[in-house]
């Protein structure tokens, strides 16, 4: 049996009006009580799963959640952090400097607020604030605190145009820096350390449980790594092709309560 169920949020755990169905809370709920830990695991900032936490009640003292795509897994209960991989204000002006000679939008994050440097604010930084509900605050370099803690950074465009930002990234940033797309406008650079795969072993290991005992589910590029690792990947429908490829089972959309039907073909039965 599964012990440890990893669930994506975006485009996975969220239909496309980014609610919980009742179809799917009631799966939760039933692998809950079941004895399953079950973890939202996403790229969104921590104060942008807060809500689905208390609405899906994964906020007991043995309840955890991963965000910032594995620079954070914390106890939703104590707010004990598990693990914090952060970038510093040295990266954010290095990475600043390649998003401005490559033309590109940039936007990071502490654990407070959304911070773009673009005087003309991208929508897409608006859309990232909006959706997970993270006020964004427009500073200069000079008004930033230097010691701002930073769990990661965001490269945003348009999707043609970030395919060609990401070719010309140097090779010196991509091997110091965890980088991956977790959709077509969006690339996220982490702690090298960080990844959704890495945070689900290490949460998996304080638990006691195998990785044979682990169950992923996601959408997206930023979910490889977890579906990679776990025992039992799961690529939602609507999942690029490389997740479906790497994943062991294919469920429905989500959209059609996918998730659900994942827990229950493979845990609840």
């Amino acid at each position: 049996m599964y012990k440890l169920i990893a669930i994506d949020m975006d485009g996975t755990l969220l239909n496309d009006q980014h609610h919980v169905t009742p179809g799917v809370k009631a799966a939760l709920q039933e692998a809950k009580a079941a004895g399953v830990t079950v973890v939202l695991c996403t790229g969104r900032p921590i104060g942008g799963v807060t809500r689905y936490l208390k609405e899906l009640e994964l906020t007991d003292e043995d309840d955890y959640v991963i965000a910032y795509n594995g620079s954070l897994v914390q106890n939703t209960h104590t707010n004990e952090n598990v693990v914090s991989l952060t970038l510093d204000y040295e990266d954010l002006l290095e990475l600043s400097a390649t998003a401005k000679a490559l033309q590109t939008p940039m936007h990071f994050f502490d654990q407070a607020k959304l911070y773009t440097f673009d005087k003309d604010v991208s929508p897409y930084t608006i859309y990232e604030s909006y959706v997970t509900q993270v006020p964004l605050s427009f500073r200069t370099k000079e008004e930033l605190d230097n010691d701002i803690v930073i769990p990661k950074v965001m490269f945003i465009d348009e999707p043609s145009r970030l395919e060609e930002t990401k070719a010309a990234i140097p090779d010196s940033l991509k091997e110091r820096y965890e980088m991956v797309q977790s959709a077509p406008f969006f690339l996220e650079i982490l702690h090298p350390e960080a990844s959704k795969g890495n945070a689900v072993k290490h949460l998996a290991r304080k638990l006691g449980i195998t990785r044979e005992e682990v169950m992923c589910i996601g959408d997206n590029g930023n979910d490889l790594s977890m579906i990679q690792f776990a025992g039992c990947g799961v690529a939602m429908e609507n999942a690029i092709p490389e997740l479906k490829e790497a994943a062991d089972f294919i469920t429905k959309s989500n959209n059609e309560d996918g998730v659900a039907h994942a827990i229950r073909m493979n845990v609840l039965n």
